[in-house]
């Protein structure tokens, strides 16, 4: 008896998807069930009660995440005194999931706003140090209102002009 095909991008996966390195993974799988309604689909323990390697599920996509392993090079926000990276989670209620994730232990780095490309957005830090964006895209916007509105934004807060306003799409 044969066996099927391997597909290249396994079933109910995304071709990108993030992999987040924590300290305390067992506690972030926990922070993240409770706080952005993750579903565990997988756990590999590893040495020490360490977590070698986990699969969740927030919504549509998958998110894997592993504790940290500095002898190997692997460390996280925490240990790294932040990260340049930022997951952007869109929800139903951007307002009721900002309060839902404090609850569970995240901190607000940005209230909800209204924002100029159509969104009602705001920021979050997790406990183990990852940025997560929160959005209810609330009007789709053309290229033209997009820009007046950043560029409105950008004289209110006493900024020049930016870059793109006049057209040019960099």
């Amino acid at each position: 008896m044969s066996r099927p095909a391997t597909r290249p991008i396994p079933e109910g996966m995304h071709t990108l998807t993030p992999h987040l390195v924590c300290e305390g993974a067992a506690a972030a799988i926990d922070f993240y069930k409770t706080a952005f309604n993750a579903e565990q689909l997988s756990l590999l323990p590893g040495p020490d009660g360490k977590v070698m390697h986990a699969m969740l599920r927030i919504g549509d996509s998958a998110l894997m995440l592993s504790d940290d392993f500095p002898s190997c090079g692997s460390l996280g926000p925490k240990a790294l005194k932040g990260s340049p990276v930022t997951l952007h989670l869109y929800v139903e209620n951007v307002d009721a999931a900002i309060k839902q994730a404090v609850d569970a232990g995240a901190q607000v780095t940005m209230p909800a706003t209204d924002m100029f490309w159509g969104d009602r957005y705001g920021q979050v830090v997790d406990p183990c140090g990852h940025r997560w964006s929160l959005a209810t895209h609330k009007q789709d916007l053309s290229p033209e209102e997009i820009r007046e509105g950043m560029a409105r934004m950008c004289a209110e807060m006493g900024n020049a002009k930016p870059a793109g306003a006049t057209g040019d799409a960099r």
